[in-house]
């Protein structure tokens, strides 16, 4: 017998009456994520193949007769974040529905406390994870009218983008203790950010360059000159902070200083503090809810990504 298809359901920022109902227990979970996972029917997570059998004396389980010469076993769950966990599969759902409802985020202590883990590092460790599968969503370089602008969190000097501690100090550092995170968004669309050792022209050109695509109308940027090199490739304009010019006709930055804004209201007032180690991963999260804001299946899109 192959295995059956199934259809998913459209969620998007459930509440908890709702994610009680849809997930009532183990069983409910693992078929979303059979659904989810394989939209068009069961296929084999080693060869593709779709003619695969389901084992009757374990649920959620089949067997590939093409792979090897006593072919594979699988489950649902092989290939994906929550493979060999000793976590229900309920709990996974609940952490990251919380993570998703959460425009500002919700840090490891708050998922430990509500969630009610044996320990701290459980928690930390499922949200890693999650954080990683986020990053996985799928990439497209930025057409349109794009804009460019990095920001700096953490260290213990004063944000800002110019003068004493900002991204003049240092060779262009953003400042002692400071991370840097440069982002490009698109008006009314995407965003792509990634962590940045520094501010030079070389390293935000080859972040132009992999982010946005050749054919874009536009792209904004500030004054820095770190930005003075994309005009000979693209359509560049630019307004000028130092002189306090924040918008000049279709050149501004407003939508990315709008992200940094969730950003930083995240890291400082939810999480208060991100190590350099792992904040690409809460770089990820914050991209992938912020591309999805108008996602009909924003929870459907990130159990795919995991």
């Amino acid at each position: 017998m192959t295995a059956t298809r199934q259809k998913t359901m459209q969620i998007h920022q459930m509440t908890i009456a709702q994610f009680e109902k849809q997930f009532p227990d183990e069983t409910a979970c693992r078929l979303y994520l059979q659904a989810n996972r394989w939209p068009e029917g069961v296929t084999c997570p080693r060869c593709g193949n779709d003619h695969v059998y389901k084992l009757e004396t374990r649920e959620h389980h089949w067997q590939c007769a093409k792979c090897g010469d006593t072919g594979y076993r699988f489950s649902v769950l092989v290939g994906t974040i929550f493979e060999n966990t000793n976590k229900p599969l309920r709990d996974w759902f609940r952490v990251m529905h919380m993570m998703l409802t959460s425009k500002k985020g919700i840090s490891a202590m708050q998922i430990f406390r509500v969630m009610g883990f044996g320990s701290y590092n459980t928690a930390h460790l499922m949200c890693t994870k999650i954080r990683v599968a986020l990053g996985n969503a799928e990439f497209k370089q930025l057409v349109g009218y794009v804009e460019v602008d990095e920001t700096f969190v953490g260290g213990k000097a004063k944000n800002k983008h110019k003068g004493p501690g900002g991204r003049g100090d240092m060779g262009g550092r953003g400042g002692t203790g400071k991370a840097i995170i440069v982002g490009a968004v698109k008006r009314k669309g995407n965003v792509i950010a990634r962590v940045i050792e520094n501010t030079s022209r070389e390293t935000l050109d080859a972040f132009v360059r992999f982010a946005v695509s050749e054919k874009v109308s536009l792209i904004s940027t500030d004054e820095w000159k770190g930005y003075n090199g994309l005009k000979r490739d693209f359509p560049h304009g630019f307004v000028r902070h130092s002189r306090d010019e924040y918008v000049a006709g279709a050149i501004h930055t407003n939508t990315i200083e709008g992200f940094w804004s969730i950003v930083k209201g995240g890291i400082v007032g939810t999480l208060h503090k991100v190590s350099r180690k792992y904040l690409p991963l809460y770089v990820n999260e914050f991209e992938f809810r912020y591309n999805n804001r108008m996602n009909p299946d924003i929870f459907g899109a990130a159990i795919g990504a995991c």
